[in-house]
């Protein structure tokens, strides 16, 4: 092993949150070693949370579903990242491309899970993610440990962009609000129906803060999700920006804040990153899939879970209508929400 490797690449190449969580590994390899190429190769959608991160030289864009589709395109992809002559690949989230690719790339020290090809690896770390027994920080750290790196910082970077800033700005007084304004931002969508709060218990939770505090609530979604939230802007004085927000201004935004309420979703951990306060709402139970594993990291952050008794969690596939999500009751986390506004 290369006691002071010259050329690092760190591989993560699945969703927003999983990426937002691994920065710390950055932080910490940058600590270590001030003097190397650090790399990181992600997918092009989460490119916003990485580039602009003051611990790497270089991001690398690896297109999976586009560009790098095919095998074919993929080797080739490997083939040119060997040119750069990494010395070591640091794999946070095991698949058989990143594998492959790393392999391929000629890279000497491959570390990773030993799973999805984790043969291809030169060092494997048993992959016991789904035992939930910790949070996925710590278990992205826990990569670095046979590598003798020193954990000196286990905080999450979200990088704040200039021109995302002035149009928040804009986008702000637009919508009425004076400078310095506090305002709430809630995202009543998530990546999969476990994970959905109702739409009708959002409602109810902006009708319980409107009724104890004049505040302005800013709705947002991704472009794809923009549906849920139709109820919410419909039945409210709400500022709608669903589907109008790069990364980037979302975290403009965000940072903004006195509040963020979210489904267990890539922004928590943008706004946790951020030191905004966090309410995540949870459902689900599987061990890998729990609050454990994925809750907002901030201080100032907090989460709703309920166990409604489910020997297996069946997900998207629940057949109790996601009762877990609806035991979660709108009165509660407004009792939360008005707490935090109150100390804002």
């Amino acid at each position: 092993m290369t006691k002071h490797p010259k050329k690092i690449l760190i591989i993560r190449t699945d969703r927003l949150g999983d990426v937002i969580l691994s920065t710390p590994v950055i932080t910490n390899l940058r600590q270590a070693y001030p003097q190397a190429h650090i790399a990181f190769m992600c997918r092009p959608y989460t490119l916003d949370a990485i580039e602009g991160n003051p611990h790497l030289n270089e991001v690398i864009v690896y297109d999976k579903y586009g560009r790098h589709k095919s095998m074919l395109a993929t080797f080739k992809f490997a083939l040119r990242l060997r040119k750069n002559k990494f010395d070591w690949a640091i794999i946070l989230h095991p698949t058989n491309r990143a594998h492959l690719i790393a392999f391929f790339a000629g890279i000497p020290l491959r570390i990773g899970w030993n799973k999805k090809m984790g043969w291809l690896l030169t060092k494997k770390m048993p992959h016991k993610k789904q035992e939930g027994k910790k949070h996925e920080v710590e278990y992205t750290l826990d990569i670095l440990k046979p590598l003798k790196v020193p954990i000196v910082d286990k905080t999450t970077y979200f990088p704040i962009k200039e021109d995302a800033e002035k149009k928040i700005e804009d986008m702000l007084n637009t919508s009425g609000l004076i400078p310095d304004e506090k305002f709430i931002v809630i995202h009543p969508s998530a990546s999969c129906l476990s994970k959905k709060w109702p739409q009708a218990y959002f409602s109810e939770l902006i009708k319980i803060i409107n009724d104890k505090i004049d505040l302005k609530i800013i709705i947002v979604t991704a472009k794809e999700d923009i549906q849920f939230g139709n109820q919410l802007v419909q039945e409210h004085n709400t500022i709608d920006f669903r589907g109008k927000l790069t990364l980037p201004q979302m975290g403009s935004l965000l940072k903004r804040a006195v509040l963020f309420i979210s489904n267990d979703s890539g922004p928590v951990h943008i706004a946790s990153s951020l030191n905004t306060p966090v309410i995540s709402i949870f459902g689900r139970k599987n061990p890998g899939l729990s609050p454990t594993r994925w809750k907002p990291r901030g201080k100032k952050s907090t989460y709703f879970h309920q166990d409604v008794g489910c020997t297996v969690c069946l997900a998207h596939n629940c057949k109790q209508s996601f009762l877990c999500l609806k035991k979660v009751y709108p009165e509660e986390v407004a009792k939360k929400a008005l707490q935090y506004i109150k100390k804002s």
